[in-house]
């Protein structure tokens, strides 16, 4: 393993440093947001302008990379985030910041795509899944590590703004001056949703209604702690115990998902999460049991992301694939754009509180439509399935496919093996 780092460790530490820009600068804008005066409504449309740039990007990113190259994208994407960044202080206005956040989103879009190509092109098939799980821990470890940072500064001064753009800024040159350029990036049709709604019903239902429950978690998480009055550190505790729970999570239910109907697992980590937004909408004026409620919610959201992309893998050949990543892609970006909005209003009619029972709610409606499925198609057995990989949720399509086509590998080999161990 410590080879394996060692090969992409540039890489590794551009990618933190940049997820503790954006990460911090998450947080920031509902911090810097209640102190402009913004309400949960203008809020929602501010942070929904982030996932419709990423949407964005996904998109058109591949294109720009075949037209100038890996290198040149990258560095341009990265001058882009970290001015807007810094003009979040000097255009304190609900339409310019949503401005700066499809800006914001769309650069950390490309940024994804340009890294995890030079990632997937330094991978074998030996070290992919050890390459993949280091990228995700950096990711996450990153935006966790940021909520530590908005301590150091008053986010109603420019400095935090200004550490956030310094450290995106910074994190091009360990990347930029030890990278080599990747293959250039195929740009794949993406499936049309009715198309992977006829292959698979609940991972297209599924993964739509878990955007929105990312985006929520990672864009209003803020703006709810403000409203409820809690202290900058106390939020920024608040947010990062969101991301800290998929570092517990992951890995019970990814070995669970290889030895079980994903569908039952699918069920059961969604009601899990139903059951702690209700602990956090009935009892969290108490500190230990607002964390405790976002430690739960906020760790089933990334393994249930990995759970449909395992899941809808199972009913596609390998020549779907490709088009499949990028049709769930979309309609996750689909879903993330539309949770906060809905969130956010719900909040400015029912009172910050709603913050729960819009989270609650979402993921009941998986675990119902979970059931639901469970009782129109059989499963298929656990030897039929793909391997599980956790990938996060802000992962490019093009890494969606190549973790698929590694699971499906993966998969072929373990059964393999085991046939072979019981042959006489």
């Amino acid at each position: 393993m410590t080879k394996v780092l060692l090969s992409v460790w540039a890489l590794l530490l551009g990618i933190v440093l940049i997820m503790l820009g954006n990460g911090m600068h998450f947080t920031l804008i509902g911090l810097r947001g209640d102190i402009e005066g913004f309400s949960a409504s203008e809020l929602a449309l501010v942070t929904s302008g982030y996932f419709l740039g990423f949407l964005s990007g996904a998109r058109y990113t591949p294109v720009l990379i075949q037209r100038v190259g890996h290198v040149r994208v990258f560095a341009a994407l990265g001058s882009f985030m970290s001015g807007a960044l810094i003009a979040f202080t000097l255009l304190a206005e609900p339409w310019s910041w949503t401005i700066l956040r499809i800006l914001i989103g769309f650069c950390m879009s490309g940024i994804y795509v340009a890294a995890e190509s030079w990632l997937n092109n330094a991978a074998t098939n030996e070290n992919r899944g050890k390459l993949l799980a280091a990228y995700m821990m950096a990711q996450t470890l990153g935006i966790i590590g940021a909520q530590g940072l908005l301590n150091l500064g008053d986010a109603a001064t420019a400095g935090l703004f200004i550490g956030a753009s310094i450290l995106v800024s910074i994190s091009f040159g360990p990347i930029l001056l030890s990278v080599t350029p990747a293959p250039a990036v195929e740009v794949v049709r993406p499936m049309s949703m009715r198309q992977l709604f006829a292959s698979t019903p609940l991972g297209t239902v599924g993964i739509f209604l878990l955007g929105g429950v990312y985006a929520t978690q990672s864009s209003m998480g803020a703006v709810f702690g403000t409203q409820i009055n809690l202290s900058a550190a106390q939020i920024s505790l608040f947010v990062a115990m969101l991301f800290a729970g998929a570092l517990v999570l992951q890995y019970p239910i990814g070995w669970l998902s290889d030895r079980m109907d994903r569908r039952v697992l699918i069920f059961g980590a969604a009601s899990l999460g139903a059951v702690a937004c209700g602990v956090g909408f009935l009892m969290g004026r108490s500190q230990e049991t607002l964390l405790a409620s976002a430690f739960v919610a906020g760790g089933v959201t990334t393994p249930l992301y990995a759970l449909f992309l395992a899941y809808t893998n199972d009913f596609l050949s390998s020549e779907d694939m490709p088009a499949a990543s990028g049709g769930l892609v979309f309609t996750f970006g689909l879903g993330a754009i539309l949770g906060p909005i809905v969130t956010g209003y719900t909040m400015q009619i029912l009172g910050p509180f709603a913050f729960w029972l819009s989270l609650g709610g979402t993921f009941a409606g998986i675990a119902i439509y979970a059931l639901y499925r469970m009782t129109q198609r059989a499963a298929p057995t656990p030897d039929e399935t793909e391997s599980y990989v956790g990938v996060l949720p802000t992962a490019a399509p093009s890494t969606v496919e190549v973790a698929g086509t590694w699971a499906a590998e993966q998969a072929e080999a373990d059964a393999e093996a085991q046939s072979a161990k019981s042959d006489p």
